[in-house]
């Protein structure tokens, strides 16, 4: 008797799951809505097990022996809602996330069984629908505030926060990259003037560039691929600079650098912020800042150890030269490469999902945070107990493919076109009336912010470099109407002037030249052998007799002088680094060094403050001391002066810098979020630049007008940023 009766049941789920099938293959092969008669007769041919099975609850036996009693009702109207699930079909009963245990996404089901189905939506008002949409994700913000309550702030957090720091720490060494290397390279390519000045630029440009681009795509296509693409870029023509001879080609890769490294910013704090609980939030965005600092630490120390260490090199013939300071380049594309690895671990954004319709992707992440914590939190058995998530309403944006007979690079223009009128059109909206005031306000503020900052902290170095050089011209030799006959120079020469001077006869072997200058001199006779130059040139100088063997010294060291009877033999090939200069190179490092580090406790006090006091009142406070200090400039007279000031100047200032981060972060919505970002991060470039430019003309004319500019814009910046909004306690939108 048992085994008939358990045989009937077997035989009446069975014919219920094969006319569950049957059916929906049935409505996937027919058009749902072109062929509802075919799908009804469907329905009504397999009514006699459904009807059977609905009038009686019939215990089904379980796998582990137990039995339960089997509800076909239930499942069935379970089955008339449709989920989230990407690729699932409206006509399935079966909801394909239960397998995995995600709850359905109420919103899109509610959506899904209005009469009619979707096709109403294509007739709606544009107006009503961005009401509609306005409305989700209100709605959304508060719900996921909760959400994030309930996960908890933990070892999800905290993994993600080192991750992204490498991410952030690659974008502090590629500022200080170029501005090391400069002084090797300019004499390893024989640069002038105007291209040293190009090199040092061409990096803020690149970033300026990437900024907007990754910042926009960031909000189409995601944060965390996004962010993998920039950094690839980033890695990849890093590696290429460290190995490439000629200037342009260098030039290229670190603009590429430059533009994959751009990314970096306004992506880690969008990216890290929607893991962040609103009473976390100011705190740990300011701690994450801490790791641009760490960034320019690595990056000092990697140089001071790095490229003095001349012997580091190898070169094969004249045409390929890889000398100390192409390994720091390739040294510095470490934590880009240690970011792309850690992130191929972490999830995607749960909020991008969200506002991307995409329920259960986001629901897992969610929960997979929520699980991350509580285990390491010693709470294995807590349950996660969201059950449902809203996500905002999506716009139907059809796009005309061509079908399969367009070929596949026509394809993917199609595609890149759409996307670009996707991310421009998602920029535009951050100038409609809503966020006008808001973007205009912040446009003004980053860019005082970074019109001097960035003007001062170039002009710093450049000042103490003209200091240095001022009390070197101090120590200066001058020797006139110096007659010299049948002597041998084999000692280094330096930081001497010869005028009107007649040598005869003389030889000059296996030295070094370093800062010297020969005016109106006469050389007769005379023998150069393996001379190495630095600063040094023969002005209207005459050269009768005279031979000049494996030598430096070059037509451009020559300035109008006249050579008669004269031969260069076997001249050495290219431009030669100056291995003397040691001192320099380690004071240069260092004072970066100390300048970096120097930044660590106003990082520490702001991470402290931000939640407590505010991000207006952080914001205004250290722009306002930034500028006192600021204006104490004037009195720094000696190398030591301006280093102290340079310290005090990037401690205060720091505590801005995160405030205008998180205040950035916070006042705008997810979906505009990485765009508004990146566009603000962009014009902070553009001002580098342009402070950079401006404040680099000044050096060694007068300090006032480089002091008065950054007093000007600091107090503009700190007294337009008491007209923005406080966002401490309010929920990220």
């Amino acid at each position: 008797m048992d085994e008939g009766y358990r045989d009937r049941t077997a035989f009446i789920k069975g014919a219920k799951d094969i006319a569950k099938e049957v059916k929906r293959q049935a409505g996937k092969k027919v058009g749902r809505h072109v062929d509802k008669m075919s799908d009804e007769y469907t329905k009504r041919s397999y009514t006699r097990f459904e009807e059977e099975d609905d009038d009686d609850d019939y215990p089904v036996q379980a796998q582990d022996g137990s039995y339960y009693r089997s509800n076909s009702r239930a499942n069935d109207d379970e089955g008339a809602h449709s989920d989230s699930t990407e690729g699932h079909d409206e006509d399935d009963e079966i909801y394909e996330g239960e397998y995995q245990g995600i709850p359905r996404n109420d919103s899109v089901s509610k959506a899904d069984g209005q009469p009619g189905g979707a096709p109403h939506s294509q007739f709606r008002d544009m107006a009503q629908y961005e009401g509609e949409r306005r409305k989700d994700q209100e709605e959304l913000a508060q719900q996921y505030e909760t959400i994030l309550q309930e996960c908890g702030h933990g070892r999800f957090q905290w993994t993600l926060y080192f991750v992204l720091g490498l991410a952030l720490m690659a974008d502090g060494v590629e500022i200080f990259v170029v501005g090391f290397v400069l002084p090797s390279a300019e004499k390893d390519m024989c640069l002038s003037e105007p291209n040293k000045g190009m090199l040092g630029l061409i990096v803020y440009l690149g970033m300026m560039v990437g900024a907007f681009v990754w910042g926009g795509l960031a909000d189409r296509i995601g944060r965390r691929q996004t962010l993998l693409i920039s950094l690839s870029i980033n890695s990849v023509f890093a590696f290429f600079s460290s190995f490439v001879q000629g200037y342009s080609s260098f030039l290229f890769c670190r603009l590429l650098s430059g533009v994959g490294i751009g990314g970096s910013i306004p992506i880690v704090f969008s990216y890290y912020s929607e893991f962040l609980a609103q009473e976390k939030r100011g705190e740990h965005l300011s701690w994450l800042c801490m790791f641009w600092m760490i960034g320019g630490i690595y990056a000092s120390a990697m140089a001071w150890a790095i490229i003095p260490h001349y012997g580091w090199s190898f070169q094969m013939g004249s045409a390929y030269q890889f000398h100390s300071w192409r390994v720091f380049v390739l040294v510095c594309a470490f934590p880009a490469v240690a970011a792309i690895a850690a992130l191929n671990t972490m999830p995607e954004s749960p909020r991008f999902f969200l506002e991307n319709g995409k329920h259960d992707e986001a629901w897992m992440i969610l929960k997979q945070v929520h699980d991350t914590n509580m285990r390491a939190k010693g709470y294995p058995e807590r349950v996660f107990s969201v059950t449902t998530i809203k996500t905002v309403k999506q716009m139907d944006e059809l796009v005309d493919m061509g079908g399969d007979a367009t070929a596949w690079h026509q394809r993917w223009r199609i595609k890149l076109t759409n996307l670009f009128h996707q991310v421009w059109s998602n920029f535009l909206t951050v100038f409609n009336p809503e966020y006008r005031r808001t973007t205009y306000m912040m446009m003004a503020v980053w860019f005082s912010m970074s019109f001097s900052y960035y003007g001062l902290t170039v002009w710093f170095p450049d000042m103490i470099k003209y200091l240095q050089k001022q009390e070197y011209s101090s120590r200066t030799k001058v020797f006139i109407k110096e007659k010299v006959e049948h002597v041998t120079f084999n000692f280094t020469l330096e930081n001497q002037i010869h005028r009107q001077g007649e040598y005869f006869n003389n030889k000059f072997l296996n030295l070094k030249m370093k800062s010297m200058v020969f005016e109106d001199s006469l050389f007769e006779e005379c023998y150069f052998e393996d001379i190495t130059s630095t600063n040094t040139f023969f002005k209207n100088c005459t050269f009768i007799a005279t031979l000049f063997y494996n030598t430096d010294l070059f037509k451009y060291r020559l300035v109008n002088s006249r050579l008669i009877n004269s031969t260069f033999l076997h001249n050495k090939e290219g431009c030669l680094l100056d291995f003397s200069d040691e001192n320099n190179a380690y004071m240069i490092y260092f004072v970066s060094f100390l300048g970096t580090l120097a930044v660590l406790p106003g990082n520490i006090v702001s991470a402290l403050l931000m939640d407590k006091i505010g991000r207006l009142r952080m914001l205004a406070g250290s722009s306002v001391i930034s500028c006192v200090s600021c204006f104490f400039l004037s009195f720094g007279n000696s190398e030591s002066a301006m280093i102290a000031l340079l310290c005090l100047f990037g401690g205060i200032s720091i505590a801005s810098w995160n405030s205008l981060d998180v205040l950035t972060v916070e006042l705008y919505p997810s979906d505009k979020r990485t765009t508004a970002f990146g566009f603000l991060n962009a014009l902070c470039k553009l001002a580098a630049v342009l402070g950079i430019s401006i404040f680099q003309s000044f050096v060694g004319i007068t300090k006032a007008v480089p002091i008065l500019f950054a007093s000007g814009a600091l107090a503009a910046g700190s007294f337009l940023a008491l007209k923005l909004p406080e966002t401490r306690g309010q929920v990220l939108q």
